[in-house]
């Protein structure tokens, strides 16, 4: 296998806990344990990423810190209320804070060049505008640019109560215009992708390092034991329906939840005392061993038909037998199968080794020009 020379630029990496981190740092290990020549733009945490690239052995170069922060949210009333609104005004009318990525990365890049292949890495897709700002013919950075994106910029707003404005698309497909590939998990999303670049689109699914997974083979649960991890949003993921069912049916259960946004649930902690437990996020291979601790995990939100987050595949890789419903909707029969330990409709995928972070290397190395 040749050497390539590898550029990298990413909001996030580890320790962050997000999906998106994981991508970039999953890539960034793979990448040097097969000897490639790895340099990446991130925001440096010197104490966990200089010991990083320590040990794999990749170039760390820093984007600096974002100049302008969030907007402090006080905690009186009237002045959280008038924080908010110009939080929410800022983000919609200038994608502030992250637009500070874009002129970051725009300078970062004007002293890079002659690397093989180049891949930015979104959320937020500040980092592609910023990609697409600074390279050009005259100044190609790489021989490869392949912009990678969990979700299309325009349909973040599905999770969200405000659509992106107008004006916005413009800039989505001066940068689609400027990759050479646009990568996303699956094909079967790209209707949310502008059609004139659909022949730039490759799927790329998420990829992990599988044997860095350590699981809890023996369960001795007093009661069914399931858990959910990540995210609640209103509107699209949302448990509510959830657990008013298991307290309709008066079983004893243990739901262990990993979250952040745990306000949906909160109304329901006194009813439910000790079967409902709230916990914080952790790093991700303590989570999947945890969760592997467990009789099942829950997946809401997301029809893995056409959409397969990260979540899904590390909940596989646990073991764990997967409870499924794609929007909020329940179906009470299901509940009651997994309740009973009968896992027949649970979620599976056979093709589990294209999720392999070797495979997934693979794929972005066949894109090189």
């Amino acid at each position: 296998m040749n050497k390539k020379k590898i550029l990298i630029v990413s909001r996030s990496f580890y320790p962050e806990n997000s999906p998106r981190s994981f991508r970039t740092t999953e890539l960034v290990k793979e990448f040097c344990r097969q000897g490639h020549d790895v340099t990446l733009y991130t925001i440096q945490n010197d104490a966990f990423h200089l010991p990083l690239a320590k040990e794999y052995g990749f170039r760390l170069k820093d984007l600096g810190k974002l100049r302008f922060n969030s907007i402090r949210i006080p905690k009186n009333r009237i002045g959280s209320l008038l924080a908010r609104a110009w939080s929410r005004a800022l983000l919609m009318f200038f994608e502030y804070p992250e637009i500070q990525l874009t002129f970051k990365i725009k300078r970062a890049l004007k002293k890079e060049s002659g690397y093989d292949l180049l891949i930015s890495i979104a959320v937020p897709h500040m980092v592609h505008w910023g990609v697409a700002w600074a390279r050009s013919k005259k100044h190609p950075i790489a021989k490869t640019w392949v912009a990678d994106c969990g979700d299309a910029y325009l349909s973040v707003s599905v999770h969200d109560s405000f659509d992106k404005l107008f004006y916005f698309k413009y800039l989505e497909k001066w940068f689609c215009r400027k990759a050479d590939f646009i990568s996303i998990p699956q094909l079967s999303t790209k209707e949310h992708y502008f059609p004139e670049f659909h022949h730039k689109l490759v799927e790329i699914p998420q990829g992990f390092k599988f044997e860095d997974v350590e699981v809890v083979k023996e369960r001795n649960n007093k009661v069914p034991t399931f858990a959910f991890a990540g995210v609640f949003m209103r509107i699209t993921r949302n448990p509510t329906n959830l657990v008013e069912y298991l307290l309709k049916t008066g079983k004893d259960f243990k739901f262990i939840v990993f979250t952040r946004t745990p306000e949906l649930l909160l109304p329901y902690r006194e009813v439910l005392g000790e079967k409902l437990e709230i916990r914080d996020y952790i790093p991700r291979l303590e989570l999947l061993k945890e969760l592997s601790k467990c009789d099942f995990v829950i997946n809401i939100g997301y029809d893995p038909s056409n959409h397969i987050p990260s979540k899904l595949i590390d909940y596989q890789l646990t073991g764990r037998p997967v409870l499924c419903f794609p929007g909020n909707d329940i179906d009470e029969k299901v509940v009651d199968e997994f309740l009973a330990g009968n896992y027949t409709n649970a979620f599976y995928r056979d093709d589990i080794e294209m999720f392999r972070i070797e495979n997934v290397c693979s794929k972005f190395l066949q894109l090189i020009q």
